[in-house]
């Protein structure tokens, strides 16, 4: 426990308990180990009992076993995700070049960058507040994040090579947003979470272009609701990608995945 704490553990749990945190002891213990400056301490444990996440509060966010810095307003990377990760990296050729779009933090390219060697990673996202902690996130695995929508930022030069595409796109439909935790809802950036009327907004143009920048056997990865998957999995076919879905029960997470059909790289 930091040596900066003026309060007690035990009256920041209250605090936070009070304020509905339902892991306040982890949360405390987390707030405490982080704040460099007893101000700095009771200034994190307001910001947590008014709503604000928790790691917005830490000011980064564990992933894949990765300490990823966040910045206020930033998406929140899912623990959900980290099974798309997984299947990402078991595609991933030796050497790979990696895309991530919809990046947010960069969380998805930093583990991948960390899981696999020698790849060419790039990233992109529309919202300037993402891009930069990105670039923070990825400096040291050599990324190169992009600002604009989509695919419009990337290189030219990246078409028709592009191993792993990884796509965190919105996908809650506009009807549910409401619905949603005050956290993600109040805190996180809409763009970052509303896919429109079905929630397939996003993911129907990120399909729709893949087979462009897909290398041949290319794998395109993108995670819905099981509730979607179906016709998820017909907009990708209808790209002209071959298509399966794959479940995790324990992450309670669906991950469609569209593969360019053809030969690998010479």
């Amino acid at each position: 426990m930091s040596s900066v704490a003026s309060l007690s553990l035990s009256v920041i749990v209250t605090r936070l308990r009070a304020a509905g945190c339902v892991f306040a002891e982890d949360e405390a213990e987390l707030i405490i180990s982080t704040a460099e400056t007893p101000a700095d301490l009771a200034a994190m444990v307001e910001r947590r009992a008014s709503g604000l996440p928790l790691e917005h509060v830490l000011g980064w966010a564990e992933f894949c076993g990765l300490r990823v810095s966040l910045d206020p307003g930033v998406f929140v990377p899912r623990r959900r995700t980290e099974f798309l990760v997984h299947q990402a990296a078991a595609l991933a050729p030796p050497r790979a070049v990696v895309v991530d779009l919809c990046c947010g933090s960069g969380a998805l390219g930093a583990a991948l960058a960390a899981t696999l060697d020698g790849i060419a990673l790039h990233a992109s996202d529309i919202d300037p507040a993402a891009v930069h902690c990105a670039r923070r996130n990825l400096a040291t695995a050599g990324g190169h994040v992009h600002e604009g929508d989509l695919y419009d930022p990337l290189p030219p030069a990246l078409r028709g090579r592009v191993d792993v595409l990884v796509a965190n796109a919105p996908y809650v439909p506009t009807r549910d947003i409401a619905l949603l935790p005050a956290e993600a809802r109040v805190h996180e950036a809409r763009h970052a979470l509303d896919g429109g009327a079905d929630g397939l907004d996003t993911l129907r143009r990120v399909a729709a272009d893949a087979p462009h920048w897909l290398a041949p056997g290319g794998h395109l990865l993108f995670e819905t609701s099981e509730r979607q998957a179906p016709q998820a999995v017909r907009t990708v076919v209808g790209a002209g990608l071959a298509a399966r879905v794959v479940t995790s029960d324990e992450l309670y997470a669906t991950v469609v995945i569209g593969t360019r059909v053809g030969e690998g790289r010479p």
